[in-house]
C-alpha cells in the first residue's frame, strides 16, 4: 500500500525485479549499463503506476473546482459492511473518500445492499472522522443527516453536526443545524467536501448563497456541538424564516428568532442551556421587490424586538423519518438528535402573529438601509443605539456589530417599546420612520463607497471587514424631545468633524410632528410595497415641487441633471430626497447672500420641512422686488 500511495504498484516493482535478477543473469552486461537499464525500468513502471493510480482516484480530487459531494473511495476500495440488527441485510457501510479520510454510512430506512459504495442522502446518515483517530462522529468529526418528508407531507430535512474539539469544550464551537426544506426544492444545507467543513456563507456574486436561504426556506442553528445542549428540541436561531411571497424563488422576507441561551460549567465543559422562549427577533423586508438574480437579498428595512418575548415550546413539528436506526445509537458521541421525535419551533405560518400578538417587548429598533447596498441572507447588521461618529466593529459606535454597514443606514431605537413597533412616514422628509423612537441616527453614505454586504463579511472567514472603514462621514441626528413618539429635532453634521452645525426644530418653526400611525402587525407583504411605493413617489413630487420653486428663484438646476432621471423607485426615492435637499440648500444660501429678511428663510424652512411650499410662495410679498430680481442678475 506504501508503494500504491507513491505511485508504484506492487505488480510493477515485481516486473521491475524481475527484469533485473535477468540481466544479472546475462555474464557480459556490465555493471554501470545494467545499472542504467534498472533505473529506466522503474521510472516506466513508476510512471505507469501513477498513471493507474490517477484514474483510479475520483476526477475532483486536489482540482481548483468546488467539491458539490463527497469524493468517493478509490476505485477498486472494497468497503466493509454491518449488520447491526441481524436481518440480513447491511446496516452500516464502512469506507474511504478520495483523499483516505474514513467515513461511515448508516441506512436508515433499509434501503442498503451489499455492494453499494455508498449510503442514501435521501434518508442516511453520513459519519465522517475528520481527525483520522478511529472514531466515526467524536470531537473535531462532521455528521450529516438526511431525513425524507414522510407520508404526511412533513418536509424533509438535513441535520449537520460538527463537533467541536476535545480541547474547546469550555468555548463556543462547532454546529448544530437542522435545514427545514419547505419549499421541496432539495437545496439545504452546505458542505465544502474538500475541507468537510460547513460553509453556508458560501456564495457566487453579491448574495447567491449556496445554501437554501432563497423562497420559502427555514433552518434552526447553533454554533455548539449537540453534548453541550440541553434538549435538542430547541435552538438558538430557532428558527431563521425565509418567505417569497411572489413565488419567484427569492426571499422578499426574513425573520431571525432566537432563543438566547444561558450558559453553565459542568466539570471541563460549558454547558448550553435554551430557556424555550424567543427574546430576540427581527423581521426584514425587501420593500421594493427589486430582487432578482444578481440582486438577491435586498433587504431595506428591518424591525428588531428585544425582551421577555414568548414561550414556543407548544410550536412541534414532527417527520416520522427523524427516529434514526436505534440500533445504531452506540455509533455516536450523543445520540441524543438521532432519537427525536419532533423539533419545536415557530414557522411559517405562526411566527408573524406570535412576535405581534404572544410577545412581549422592551425594545423595538428600526434600521433602513438608505444606502442600498447590503444583499444579505438576513439584516442583523442592525445599528445600535451607541456613540454616533465612533465606527468600527466593538468600538462603541452605532456599527459596533461587525455586521454592521459602517456608514449608510439610518437606526432609530424605541427603548421602551412605547411604539410597539409602529410605523410613521414624517412630513419633515418623506422617510418611514420608528413611532416611539427616542432618537436615531443617519450616518449618510452617499454613493455606497463603504458597501458592507455579504461579500466583505464572510468571505475571508471572518466575521471582519475587509473593506476599509471611513475616517469621518456626514450624519443626521433624530430626537423626539417632547416624548410624543413623533421625531420633532434634525440635527445635521454634513462636514464630518462631529459638531452638528444646523439645528432644526419643528416646534420653533411652528409645525406639526404627529402624523398618521402604520400598524404594522396589520400589513401584508404587498402592504409594505405600497408603502414604498407612495414614499418614493412622493418623494419624487417633492423633488418636483422645490425644483420648480428653485426656478422661480433662478437657482441654476442644470448642475443636478444627473438626479433628474430616476429609472426605477429606488432612484425616485434616493434623488428625489437629494434634488429636493441641494435645492432647498441653494435657495437659501441665495436668500442669505441677499440678506433676505429672517421671515422670509423661516417661510423657506416651513416648506421644506413641511413639505408645504404654498406657505412660502404665497409669502413673496415678504422679499422686495429689488432683491428678487438681484438675485436673477447674479445668476445671469
Amino acid at each position: 500500500m506504501l508503494f500504491y500511495k507513491e505511485g508504484l504498484s506492487i505488480c510493477s516493482l515485481q516486473y521491475v525485479l524481475f527484469i533485473s535478477e535477468s540481466l544479472c543473469n546475462e555474464k557480459h552486461m556490465k555493471r554501470d549499463t545494467l545499472s542504467y537499464l534498472v533505473i529506466l525500468l522503474l521510472l516506466i513502471a513508476s510512471t505507469k503506476a501513477v498513471a493507474e493510480t490517477r484514474d483510479s482516484i475520483y476526477w475532483n480530487t486536489r482540482t481548483q473546482l468546488f467539491p458539490f459531494r463527497l469524493p468517493p473511495a478509490p476505485i477498486g476500495h472494497q468497503p466493509r459492511y454491518i449488520d447491526l440488527n441481524g436481518d440480513g441485510k447491511p446496516d452500516v457501510l464502512q469506507t474511504v473518500t478520495a483523499s483516505g479520510i474514513p467515513v461511515q454510512w448508516i441506512d436508515d430506512d433499509g434501503s442498503m445492499r451489499y455492494g453499494d459504495l455508498e449510503g442514501s442522502t435521501k434518508n442516511g446518515c453520513l459519519m465522517i472522522d475528520v481527525n483520522r483517530d478511529g472514531i466515526y462522529g467524536g470531537y473535531g468529526d462532521l455528521i450529516v443527516d438526511w431525513i425524507a418528508a414522510d407520508e404526511d407531507g412533513n418536509p424533509a430535512m438535513m441535520v449537520i453536526v460538527e463537533n467541536c474539539k476535545e480541547d474547546e469544550k469550555m468555548k463556543s464551537r462547532g454546529h448544530y443545524m437542522w435545514m427545514i426544506d419547505t419549499d421541496g426544492d432539495n437545496v439545504m444545507g452546505c458542505i465544502d467536501w474538500a475541507t468537510f467543513q460547513l460553509r453556508n456563507w458560501l456564495h457566487s456574486g453579491r448574495s447567491n448563497f449556496f445554501t437554501d436561504y432563497h423562497g420559502q426556506a427555514a433552518f434552526l442553528k447553533i454554533h455548539e456541538s449537540p453534548e453541550k445542549i440541553n434538549d435538542l428540541r430547541l435552538n438558538w436561531e430557532t428558527p431563521f424564516l425565509f418567505y417569497d411571497p411572489d413565488h419567484d424563488g427569492l426571499t422578499e422576507v426574513a425573520i431571525r428568532l432566537l432563543d438566547t441561551p444561558e450558559h453553565e460549567v459542568v466539570g471541563d465543559q460549558r454547558n448550553v442551556n435554551l430557556k424555550g422562549r424567543i427574546d430576540w427577533v427581527s423581521i426584514s423586508w425587501d420593500m421594493d421587490n427589486d430582487n432578482g438574480p444578481g440582486n438577491e437579498f435586498d433587504l431595506d428595512m428591518t424591525l428588531h424586538f428585544k425582551g421577555p418575548g414568548f414561550d414556543y415550546t407548544d410550536q412541534r413539528h414532527t417527520n416520522k423519518n427523524m427516529r434514526g436506526l436505534p440500533e445504531a445509537d452506540s455509533l455516536f458521541m450523543d445520540p441524543r438528535w438521532r432519537q427525536l421525535t419532533e423539533l419545536r419551533y415557530p414557522d411559517h405560518q405562526t411566527a408573524w402573529d406570535l412576535i405581534f400578538h404572544r410577545g412581549e417587548w422592551n425594545e423595538t429598533w428600526f434600521t433602513y438601509d438608505e444606502d442600498d447596498d447590503c444583499n444579505r441572507w438576513e439584516r442583523v447588521e442592525m445599528y445600535h443605539p451607541l456613540n454616533p461618529f465612533k465606527v468600527g466593529p466593538w468600538k462603541g459606535g452605532v456599527d459596533n456589530n461587525a455586521q454592521s454597514d459602517p456608514a449608510g443606514d439610518r437606526g432609530e431605537w424605541d427603548r421602551d417599546n412605547s411604539g410597539k413597533g409602529q410605523l410613521y412616514v414624517g412630513r419633515f422628509d418623506g422617510r418611514i420612520h420608528l413611532y416611539g423612537a427616542e432618537n436615531g441616527i443617519w450616518r449618510i453614505d452617499q454613493f455606497s463607497q463603504f458597501y458592507q454586504g455579504m461579500g466583505l463579511l464572510y468571505d475571508g472567514y471572518g466575521p471582519e471587514r475587509i473593506r476599509k472603514e471611513p475616517e469621518s462621514f456626514a450624519t443626521v441626528r433624530y430626537t423626539d424631545t417632547d416624548g410624543n413618539g413623533f421625531l420633532d429635532q434634525i440635527e445635521y453634521d454634513l462636514d464630518g468633524d462631529t459638531v452638528f452645525e444646523t439645528k432644526i426644530s419643528l416646534h420653533e418653526l411652528g409645525l406639526d410632528d404627529t402624523c398618521e400611525l402604520i400598524h404594522t402587525a396589520d400589513l401584508s407583504y404587498d402592504d409594505f410595497c405600497r408603502l414604498q411605493k407612495q414614499v418614493s413617489d412622493d418623494m419624487w413630487t417633492h423633488a418636483q415641487t422645490v425644483l420648480e420653486v428653485a426656478g422661480e428663484y433662478a437657482i441654476g438646476t442644470s448642475w443636478y441633471a444627473l438626479m433628474m432621471h430616476p429609472r426605477s423607485d429606488r432612484e425616485r426615492y434616493h434623488y428625489g430626497y437629494w434634488l429636493a435637499f441641494y435645492l432647498y440648500k441653494d435657495i437659501e444660501y441665495a436668500l442669505l447672500s441677499q440678506h433676505a429678511p429672517e421671515e422670509k428663510l423661516r417661510a423657506l424652512h416651513q416648506a421644506y420641512y413641511s413639505r408645504d411650499w404654498s406657505r412660502f410662495k404665497t409669502k413673496e410679498d415678504t422679499i422686495s422686488s429689488q432683491v428678487k430680481s438681484s438675485i436673477k442678475q447674479k445668476r445671469n
